[in-house]
């Protein structure tokens, strides 16, 4: 009854633990304290996710080898319908190509999105004819 601790065991495991879980506490908070949080406010499609993506290239290691295959199909994917975009714009806007032999390239395009393969990968007729769309100056006119 002196001026010693009676506490059991119990108490001291509790303490200890409350001791720990304080310190942890402590270092998290030191750690959010670090962190800068950004707000982006836009609206759709005006690039908020693009200025993420950019940030973690930039500051980071860049994509993984799983960001990568993620992406892949939404490359093609927008690759040949930003293309198919600007042949439909030129049937409505009455732009010609500038050789007339685009047109079998541009059928070609076309089929593969009717069919809705646009997500794999070009075969290699498929690549050259969009490469020759995309130099042909009609399709230029149009897209610019």
């Amino acid at each position: 009854m002196g001026c010693t601790s009676s506490m059991n065991t119990d108490e001291r495991e509790a303490q200890e633990r409350s001791k720990a879980l304080d310190k942890q506490l402590k270092e998290d908070a030191e750690r959010a304290a670090k962190d800068v949080k950004l707000l982006l406010l836009g609206a759709g499609e005006s690039g908020k996710s693009t200025i993420l993506k950019q940030m973690k290239i930039i500051h980071m290691d860049g994509y993984s080898k799983e960001d990568f295959e993620q992406y892949r199909e939404v490359v093609y994917s927008n690759t040949i319908q930003s293309l198919a975009t600007i042949i439909r714009a030129m049937e409505t806007l009455n732009v010609p190509f500038g050789e007339s032999s685009r047109e079998r390239d541009a059928g070609m395009v076309l089929d593969k999105i009717s069919r809705m393969a646009d997500t794999e990968p070009f075969e290699p007729e498929l690549l050259e004819a969009m490469k020759r769309l995309w130099n042909d100056s009609g399709v230029q006119n149009c897209f610019n």
